[in-house]
């Protein structure tokens, strides 16, 4: 190759790096996706809700609607469903959901004590939750602010037989200030803390009359 053929070849080598670094540095960046919480704040205790703080109620499992069980918010519009844009869950809606169920238990006054699996031998009942609707449904169009629905299957069992002794469905719903994904966490937080106070009250008398023992006469 001549002096001049060199040249010209590491030109021509130079200007395609220049052209395609210019063009990688055209290329649109990712907009960051905002990660979300629900359940930070305290759930209100409903007044019927006044059992002895000694009792204790064992977490059992928590299963979960399977489209809702990740980290990305679920929206319904009829009978399409798809995951908001541009935010997420901080953790999986389970995790989530797990960690705000525990706390509204200890923060509710009077409430019984909820502990995990570990705790079962310390237990007068054990609490499983089916998690049947985790979403914020667009009833009035996609461009219209949504409504949150959380719909809940509970049931206690006795610790040592566990023979069911009540279930019942809980459901909450929560309309967002507006059509923000801000807004539609706080919807999401103002349905599970409605949810968390009835499920408190209710788990609570029945571990109450778990505590009490039989009359003899």
């Amino acid at each position: 190759m001549t002096l001049n053929g060199s040249f010209a070849k590491a030109a021509l080598t130079a200007a395609l790096c220049v052209a395609l670094g210019g063009c990688v540095s055209l290329l649109p960046k990712a907009k960051p996706v905002q990660l979300y919480r629900f359940g930070a704040a305290t759930a209100p205790v409903s007044e019927a809700a006044a059992p002895a703080p000694a009792l204790t109620i064992a977490r059992g499992n928590i299963d979960f609607d399977s489209a809702a069980a990740t980290d990305r918010i679920l929206t319904v519009a009829g009978s399409d469903a798809a995951y908001i844009a541009g935010g997420r869950w901080v953790s999986p809606a389970p995790v989530l959901f797990q960690e705000a169920l525990m706390r509204a238990f200890q923060a509710a006054p009077g409430a019984p004590r909820l502990v995990d699996r570990g705790g079962v031998s310390r237990a007068s009942l054990v609490l499983t939750l089916d998690v049947q609707a985790f979403e914020a449904r667009y009833d009035n169009g996609r461009g219209k602010a949504p409504q949150v629905a959380v719909q809940v299957h509970a049931v206690l069992v006795g610790r040592g037989d566990g023979k069911p002794v009540g279930e019942k469905i809980f459901t909450a719903t929560a309309r967002a200030g507006d059509n923000r994904i801000g807004a539609i966490v706080d919807a999401y937080d103002q349905a599970l803390g409605a949810l968390f106070a009835d499920l408190i009250g209710w788990s609570g008398g029945f571990a109450s009359q778990a505590a009490t023992p039989a009359s003899t006469d």
